[in-house]
């Protein structure tokens, strides 16, 4: 893809898709329910933390490792934006006892959605973990109002191909490294915990970290893949509207372009896990090599999520 160039301003629909937001002014909100714990299959039960301004926050917790243990709830919570929480969601986060805060979201995402809304008391942690351009190219795309340019930037998988490139990226870039090996330590340490960690969509960063931390742990691959896959659901339905009013107000004529985007999918998920085999000889690699955690940390790791 193409350098992003600047963009004037048409609507908020351009800053909420790029977001992978739905834009507060064009679907109404849904009524708040009490916390939903559901089971997904045999997979474990899922504590998913229900706001109006936020779709995908949920406890890490509850999953079962190979060794028979499970990982404790209360202790990570991983979340899409933050940046339009209403006052009621603000109160109903409060309950978790945060500590810490962790932003990866790259400045012109903050700049674009907000800062993150907190319980009083509370300081977000930034640690931006690249997109490779992927918001300002979203925005451009969106903003071009033209097909044709629509389809050659986004179409015949090249979507997609960028978002192999970003999961790449999650092992081979110096900065998200450390972003993520940051974060690792954070939870591993007894006065930073409990902590949540979001990114814009809560589906890419904050989904490979979390499969990260669910694999370092002990929890099976498959298991930890669920997981992963699990915001396609809690997504699903903003992503649509978004698309939807895309389409309704004229800005593109094919938001399905914007699908792979919007999505997580297993060949993503693999591109990552396939540069950690190169790289470093397999996830432990990546983890002690790559992120740069020795053992005792990976101990602390375990015994500070696990019962």
């Amino acid at each position: 893809m193409r350098a992003a160039r600047p963009i004037r301003s048409t609507g908020v629909l351009i800053s909420a898709v790029a977001l992978g937001c739905l834009p507060t002014l064009a679907v109404a909100h849904a009524t708040p329910r009490p916390t939903a714990t559901a089971s997904y299959g045999t997979t474990a039960f899922v504590r998913h933390i229900v706001l109006q301004g936020a779709v995908n926050v949920r406890d890490l917790g509850g999953y079962r490792t190979e060794q028979g243990r499970h990982v404790r709830y209360g202790q990570v919570f991983r979340a899409d934006g933050l940046g339009r929480l209403t006052d009621a969601d603000v109160a109903r986060l409060s309950q978790e006892g945060l500590r810490t805060v962790v932003d990866f979201r790259v400045p012109q995402e903050v700049r674009g959605d907000g800062a993150d809304r907190l319980p009083a008391g509370l300081t977000v942690t930034s640690r931006p973990v690249r997109d490779l351009g992927l918001y300002a190219t979203t925005m451009e795309v969106i903003a071009s109002k033209d097909p044709v340019e629509q389809q050659e930037m986004l179409g015949d998988g090249k979507a997609a191909q960028l978002m192999r490139s970003i999961y790449r990226a999650f092992v081979t870039d110096p900065g998200d490294r450390r972003a993520f090996a940051e974060t690792i330590r954070d939870i591993a340490h007894h006065g930073r915990t409990p902590v949540l960690y979001h990114c814009t969509s809560g589906k890419d960063r904050t989904g490979w970290l979390s499969y990260v931390l669910l694999r370092a742990v002990g929890v099976p691959a498959a298991t930890a893949e669920r997981d992963y896959l699990l915001s396609n659901g809690f997504r699903a339905a903003t992503d649509l509207r978004v698309r939807e009013g895309l389409e309704q107000s004229g800005l593109m004529r094919d938001p399905d372009l914007l699908v792979p985007l919007q999505e997580v999918r297993p060949d993503y998920l693999g591109a990552a896990l396939g540069q950690a085999e190169r790289d470093y000889g397999g996830l432990y690699g990546y983890l002690t090599r790559g992120l740069g955690l020795d053992r005792a940390t990976l101990a602390q790791l375990r015994a500070r999520l696990l019962r």
